[in-house]
């Protein structure tokens, strides 16, 4: 039986164009998951964060189920309230 670990190391392997699609939807997935786990620890609704961003709570939604990339001024818009940073390394 192949695991999701197993998987993602194929699809790496595969070639250089693949590794970097797999890199990049798991780094989505880290921060993303991040955004939801403090959500979640500060009690906060979708809907209530999407208030205090001025975004629609269906882009929050559609964010915290990868099924759209925010781009980095609405990442920042959600990640404020939250008490999150964004923190780019080398």
């Amino acid at each position: 039986m192949r695991t999701w670990n197993d998987y993602k190391h194929h699809v790496k392997s595969i070639d250089p164009e693949s590794r970097k699609t797999m890199e990049d939807i798991e780094d989505l997935a880290s921060i993303v998951g991040a955004v939801i786990e403090q959500r979640n620890e500060l009690g906060i609704s979708q809907r209530e964060l999407a208030s205090l961003c001025g975004i629609p709570q269906s882009s929050v939604a559609r964010i915290e189920s990868l099924k759209t990339t925010p781009n980095l001024e609405t990442l920042l818009k959600i990640m404020k309230p939250l008490g999150l940073r964004l923190t780019v390394s080398k």
